[in-house]
Order: structure tokens, then C-alpha cells, then sequence
């Protein structure tokens, strides 16, 4: 962090501060020009746990029976930004009940006595945008029952967070957080008496996000798919907002969503969720195909990556590969080492899965989820394919850039006249010692057998001497490398075959086979499994090849095999119930 860098990030949180409390004592807003529909979903069982008083944000348990979420010391800057997002609101909204409406009631009016006139941490306009939508997703249970005089100063406070998001949306980081901003003074500029100024001006600003930070192929810079789907999300609320207020949402805009829609169905495992890379997870259960069904797009890109990924699909196997250079700059602060890693989901069941983004529980979980090793791919020597860099705010020490990661990351579909093949390299380790990784994968027509061959490779002559260096240095012993496969919690795994092979048992009873042609034992290592709201990571293990590279050319083949079928309903492992075009 430069000196440069810290001024700015100061200046802007001033001016932030500044125009909130200036607008602080304003009272521009009235009530609603119509009673909003709620569209955000929540958890019921998170839900419950507030009503219990067992408070769970970013990864941080507080266990705090009949307390008011603003008296409670925040152990962590996310939980704090939860807290101000109030996304917790569809979770209490989802209960549905007095005892969960009397508590938001009680946090918001809160919220507002405390923060309302410009002053705590939730002056930003992305958490403000955040904190805009489920204030009037769910204004009607806010409001129930309450004085008239608590019904005005709601009011008040959701125009005067309008006034200032039509100020300041502009300073907040592109992608995601300007969506959030701008889809909340969308939102408020249709739902709030004499607010309705704000809507063409935020629609325009719409539009041009969506034709800047939306590529052709329908993805973010940032690679990240759950936050693919959070601006898809939020981009089709605003595209039903407007069009139920009689406004025509722009061409860019429903243009994004037809680029997006196809992407996400690339993303997508059978059993709903989306690929994890990038610090993305599965996504808010339901979430994905709430949203692809009101898009009403069905199509489903195949033969092509999209946002940097390929997909083989046979059967009811999806395989999912990261097949391009990681993110980089800005958009690299939750980006991963990933390249060439992939995930595998049989029907409704997770096999090989990458350990996921461990934002949620600490910085340190955080950059060990960033890793190389923390993917199923290849790893030499224990070195990530990409490095982390400095911080990019001195706010947040934790958001480290991405650095030194591939520049090339060839691919090809290769024609076969069964099954599909997909073959891709990296140059993620050239300067370490010259080798460049080599992965393909050949999945069989009816989805039963995944072939896989990894290579390390001196492409040139040039690329000789630095693996000559390597070599020497390990004492002429060969350069370490790993092969990772890590599993799903819910997966049984016993070595087998006198240490030359894996048998997986999923929930559902299929049985799948690994076996690899190396001259090495395969171990079962500890490993762990990201999940948000949870306490801590889940234990699972993964299979582990290690071997050395002796020559200038490596080779190892493996294979996944299921040697156990399930007898399940016609519907499961379905991509979706209703009809998919493909484009290629």
C-alpha cells in the first residue's frame, strides 16, 4: 500500500462520511407509491437461529438470547458488514411469525436511532444499496403495527440513504458493489414518494455498468460465479421493478441478461449449485434456478469456454475445469490459484470437488483456500501457480492481489467420435523450472469413466536450463510435484488394490473407482471443505499422487470410473426440467 493509495482510500471514506451527514437531518420521503413485492429469498432455519439469538455472520458465532444486534460487540469487520447489509432480513422475513417481526422491527428502528443520521460503518454505497433493497423487499412486516411516528422516520431514513446513493454510488469499486448501489436507488426511486427523479439517471448508469463490466460471453472480470449470480440476481429484480412500474428496462441491460443466463448453465452442477472458484460458493440454496427460471433463457453453451471455464457433460457426470489465466489487478482480490483444477458431480452428488473460499473464517483460512494445493489439480514443489501480492487497501490488509500467475493458458476441444475431450496447459510454473503443465480430460458418451493425463513438460529448448537448475538442486532426487483430488465431506473413500487405487461411495450408493498407471502408492490426506454459515470447515480428505519429474517430459494417467449405478427418479441429474438449447 502506497502512501498515494492510503491517502485516497482516506479521502474517499471522508466524503463518504461527509455527504451522509449532510443529508443526515434531511426528509425527503413519505411512504411508498406502492406496496413493494419481496423478492429476496432467506433461510428459515438461519431464521430461527436469530430468533434464538444465536447470531452468525461471516463465519463469527455470537450467542446473544433477547439482545439488539446493534448492542453487540462485531468480533470481525464481516460480521459488521453483515450486519449493516441486513441481508438477515429475509432470513427473519422467511420465518414469517410476530416473534420474528417484533425483532426486525426492533434492529431496524435501532439501527436507525444509532446510524441513521450519517454516522457508523454502513455508509457505503454498496451496503447502503444492500441495505436499501431489504428494507423494501420487506417494508410491510417493517411496518406492521408499528406508530405512526416510528412509520415516518422510516421513511425519512430510506430517503435519506436514496439522496445519498444518488450522491456517491459512483465511488464505489466496479462489478458487484455497483450493481448492489445502483440497483438499491433503482429500487428506492420507484417504491418512494418523490423519489422518482433518481430513476432514469440510475438507469442510464445501469446500462452502461452492464456494458463494461458484463464481457460478451456473459462474465465478470473476476471469474467469480456466485458473484456472476449475485449481479444476475439483482439485474432481474431491477428488470421486474421496472417493467411492473412501466418502465422499459434498457437494451444493454436485458442484453446482459441474455449473455449472462447461458453462463450461469455452464456453471451449474446437477444438484443446483454453481462451481466453486474464485472465493465463490455454491450460491443461497435455490437461488440459481429461481433466477434462470424467471430469465426464462435456456440455453446452455457448450464446445466453448465461458468466463474462462470448460464443461464436459455425459450422463449425469458435469465436469467442470478452470481453463484460463486468473484474474488479475482489482478484480484479483478473492481470485484463486486454480488454473487447470475441476470439479466433478454425479447426478445430485458432489465427488471431486476444490476446498473453496475460507473468507469466513479468517485471513489465514483465507489465503490457505487461495492456494494451489487447496484445488484438485497439479502442484509442483508445494508452489502455487499464482502468488499473492500486496494489499490493495489499507483497510483491508486481507485483500491481497493476485500475481506472477499464468499469461497462457492454451485449450482445445478435440474432436472425438465418442465421449468428450478437453486438453489445456498453463505456464504458471515456467519460471520456477521451466516446466509447463499439460492436463486432458476425456470423459466417456455415457458419463461412467473420466480419463484424465497430466503432464510437466520443457516445451523448448529454452525452458531446459531452469529445469536443469531445479534438477540440480534437489540433489538430481527430481522436482517434487502433486497430484490432488479432493473430495466432497459426504464422500466415503477406502484405498484399495494395495495402495494403487481409491473406491468412492456416494450418499446416493454409486460406487466410483481411481486409478492411475504411476509407480507410487496413493494416499488419503486430511483436507477441508469452505462452507458459509458454517463455524467452522468441514472435514473431508483428499487423494493424493506424489511423484517426481525427472525427465524433461512427465506423464501420468488416471482414470475415474463408476463401477456402481443407483437406480434413481427420471428427473434426477436432469441439467433442468424444461428444455435446453446449445450454441456453440
Amino acid at each position: 500500500m502506497t502512501k498515494s493509495d492510503n491517502l485516497s482510500s482516506q479521502h474517499l471514506r471522508f466524503m463518504h462520511w461527509l455527504y451522509a451527514r449532510a443529508l443526515g437531518f434531511s426528509k425527503p420521503a413519505t411512504g411508498f407509491v406502492k406496496q413493494p413485492e419481496p423478492r429476496s429469498i432467506g433461510s428459515y432455519v438461519r431464521g430461527m437461529q436469530l430468533k434464538a439469538g444465536n447470531i452468525m455472520f461471516a463465519g463469527h458465532l455470537v450467542e446473544a438470547p433477547g439482545a439488539v444486534l446493534w448492542d453487540i460487540d462485531s468480533p470481525a469487520d464481516g460480521f459488521r458488514q453483515e450486519a449493516h447489509g441486513f441481508r438477515w432480513l429475509d432470513d427473519l422475513a422467511s420465518v414469517g411469525d410476530k416473534h420474528s417481526r417484533k425483532i426486525a422491527q426492533a434492529w431496524v428502528q435501532k439501527w436507525i436511532d444509532l446510524y441513521g443520521h450519517g454516522s457508523g460503518p454502513g455508509w457505503i454505497p454498496d451496503l447502503t444499496g444492500r441495505r436499501l433493497i431489504r428494507w423494501i423487499h420487506h417494508g410491510f412486516m417493517l411496518l406492521q403495527g408499528i406508530e405512526p411516528k416510528r412509520s415516518e422516520i422510516f421513511f425519512q431514513s430510506l430517503g435519506r440513504q436514496t439522496l445519498f446513493l444518488s450522491k456517491r454510488w459512483s465511488k464505489t469499486m466496479p462489478g458487484l458493489p455497483r450493481f448492489e448501489a445502483l440497483t438499491g436507488l433503482i429500487y428506492a426511486g420507484l417504491t418512494l414518494e418523490g423519489m422518482k427523479e433518481h430513476v432514469r439517471p440510475a438507469t442510464s448508469a445501469l446500462a452502461r455498468e452492464c456494458r463494461t463490466q458484463v464481457d460478451a460471453a456473459g462474465g465478470l472480470h473476476t471469474r467469480n460465479p456466485e458473484e456472476l449470480l449475485e449481479v444476475f440476481t439483482l439485474l432481474t429484480w431491477v428488470a421486474s421493478a421496472l417493467t411492473e412500474a412501466g418502465w422499459i428496462p434498457s437494451s444493454a441491460h436485458l442484453e446482459a441478461l441474455n449473455r449472462i443466463a447461458p453462463t450461469l448453465r455452464t456453471l451449474r452442477h446437477a444438484d443446483g449449485s454453481l462451481a466453486r472458484f474464485h472465493g465463490g460458493g455454491k450460491g443461497l440454496e435455490g437461488r440459481l434456478d429461481m433466477a434462470l427460471a424467471q430469465s426464462g433463457n435456456k440455453i446452455l453453451t457448450s464446445g466453448s469456454l465461458v468466463m474462462g471455464y470448460a464443461r464436459l457433460s455425459a450422463g449425469r457426470t458435469s465436469i467442470i475445469v478452470d481453463a484460463a489465466p486468473p484474474p488479475t489487478g482489482r478484480a484479483s482480490i478473492n481470485g484463486h490459484a486454480s488454473t487447470l483444477a475441476f470439479e466433478l458431480s454425479s447426478g445430485r452428488s458432489s465427488l471431486i470437488v476444490n476446498c473453496g473460499s475460507g473468507e469466513s473464517f479468517g485471513a489465514d483460512w483465507r489465503r490457505a483456500g487461495r492456494a494451489t494445493p487447496s484445488h484438485s489439480t497439479l502442484c509442483v514443489n508445494g508452489i502455487s501457480s499464482a502468488s499473492l501480492g500486496r494489499p490493495l487497501s489499507h483497510t483491508n490488509t486481507e485483500n491481497e492481489s493476485l500475481i506472477d500467475g499464468p499469461s497462457k493458458v492454451p485449450h482445445e476441444f478435440p474432436e472425438t467420435s465418442q465421449g468428450l475431450k478437453f486438453k489445456a496447459g498453463h505456464n504458471g510454473y515456467l519460471k520456477h523450472n521451466g516446466l509447463t503443465h499439460v492436463r486432458s480430460l476425456d470423459l466417456s458418451s455415457d458419463g461412467s469413466t473420466l480419463s484424465g493425463e497430466d503432464m510437466l513438460l520443457t516445451l523448448d529448448t529454452k525452458d531446459q536450463k531452469p529445469f536443469q537448475k531445479a534438477f540440480d538442486a534437489s540433489g538430481l532426487q527430481g522436482i517434487p510435484f502433486q497430484l490432488r483430488f479432493h473430495l466432497h465431506p459426504d464422500v466415503a473413500a477406502q484405498v484399495d488394490l494395495g495402495g494403487m487405487a481409491v473406491s468412492f461411495v456416494l450418499k446416493t450408493g454409486e460406487i466410483w473407482m481411481f486409478r492411475h498407471d504411476a509407480d507410487v502408492e496413493i494416499t488419503l490426506e486430511p483436507s477441508v471443505y469452505f462452507e458459509k454459515n458454517r463455524l467452522k470447515p468441514r472435514s473431508t480428505r483428499q487423494v493424493v499422487l506424489s511423484l517426481r519429474a525427472m525427465e524433461y517430459a512427465t506423464r501420468v494417467r488416471w482414470s475415474l470410473s463408476k463401477v456402481q449405478k443407483t437406480n434413481f427418479s427420471s428427473k434426477e441429474g436432469i441439467e433442468d426440467i424444461e428444455d435446453i438449447s446449445y450454441t456453440k
